[in-house]
């Protein structure tokens, strides 16, 4: 909530680009991103970020991913718009807490079932499941078919009186203040996420493996969040490279405009996969706009806190920040996972 009493202007851009070893391979994005409004401008805004697992087992996770993000901003969006006026805070947390993670699997599970309804597996999808594994994933599949629709999700939604984040496996969700500062929202842990392994909206029980983090906006809110999968965090070098690309993006947007930043946004991505992880990666920005101005008083990129290991000289240039500090080599085994 602003100190005028304003309400903040948002908008939303993001992009989801193929990874270079799906390029390579013919393989398809496995990654999907929605949000609304369509427009991205307005509050509240919803906005979903999902990465299908692509494993042997999961080889219809592009439309699981898809399907993810569709359900996820509608099953929102429908909540927020039966709310009276004004919103009562409460009844939010409490819905965001108990049961907006039993409704989001839910929606997904049935969305599946209608899609598996329409298109059966065939054999050829099948058989080439076989192929990678030597027939085991198909004994795993058949009995339960939505193994093969396997997939993350990370979520927020922007309010004027709240944000509320929730995510299911792997990604990142971080968090941009006027002054520069990166961090992330305050989600549980979760010791399962580690090498290729994830928790998945196609496990058991999937609705219990939600972290979320309801915060009621008594300042200034952020004034980015970006929600990405965990291939552009895979293409740097390190934790540091990763976080100080929040701050870099800042004040790209300050010095060139959310627009310009935009229309650049797939071609930094797919140099990011290229030079990096070699996975699909999506990224998603949330923007307040009048924290575009620059504060007086901002702390340099350079001396951030976050920034303490890429400010001391691993990081080449700090002002290009989807072209620089990338992974030594393409890390092409990241772009498939395997649920816990």
């Amino acid at each position: 909530m602003m100190d005028d009493g304003h309400e903040p202007e948002w908008r939303i851009i993001g992009k989801s680009v193929q990874g270079a070893s799906h390029v390579r391979t013919g393989l398809p994005n496995q990654d999907a991103i929605c949000w609304l409004p369509e427009s991205g401008t307005g509050l509240p805004l919803v906005l979903a970020v999902s990465d299908g697992h692509g494993s042997a087992k999961c080889f219809r996770s592009d439309v699981g991913a898809r399907l993810a993000v569709e359900t996820t901003t509608k099953v929102i969006q429908e909540f927020l718009e039966s709310l009276p006026e004004p919103p009562n805070l409460s009844t939010i947390k409490r819905w965001a807490e108990e049961n907006l993670r039993r409704e989001i699997v839910r929606r997904w599970r049935d969305a599946v079932a209608d899609d598996l309804s329409a298109k059966p597996f065939t054999s050829a999808e099948l058989e080439q499941a076989d192929a990678k594994v030597g027939g085991s994933k198909r004994r795993q599949v058949v009995p339960d078919p939505i193994l093969a629709y396997g997939a993350t999700l990370l979520t927020v939604v922007v309010a004027e009186p709240f944000i509320l984040y929730l995510q299911l496996g792997d990604g990142d969700i971080l968090t941009i203040s006027e002054m520069g500062e990166v961090g992330r929202p305050p989600l549980p842990a979760d010791e399962r996420l580690f090498a290729n392994e994830t928790t998945s909206l196609c496990s058991r029980d999937a609705w219990r493996d939600f972290r979320s983090h309801f915060q009621v906006l008594s300042g200034p809110p952020p004034a980015l969040i970006l929600v990405s999968t965990d291939g552009y965090a895979n293409s740097f070098r390190n934790e540091a490279d990763f976080l100080i690309v929040g701050a870099d993006i800042l004040e790209m947007i300050r010095s060139d405009g959310l627009d310009a930043v935009d229309e650049r946004l797939q071609t930094w991505l797919t140099e990011a996969s290229q030079e990096g992880s070699g996975d699909d990666i999506t990224l998603g920005i949330l923007c307040r706009v009048d924290a575009l101005k620059i504060p007086a008083g901002r702390v340099p990129a350079e001396q951030l806190p976050c920034m303490e290991e890429a400010a001391a000289g691993e990081s080449e240039n700090p002002t290009k920040p989807l072209s620089e500090r990338r992974a030594e080599k393409p890390q092409d085994a990241a772009s498939e996972e395997e649920t816990v």
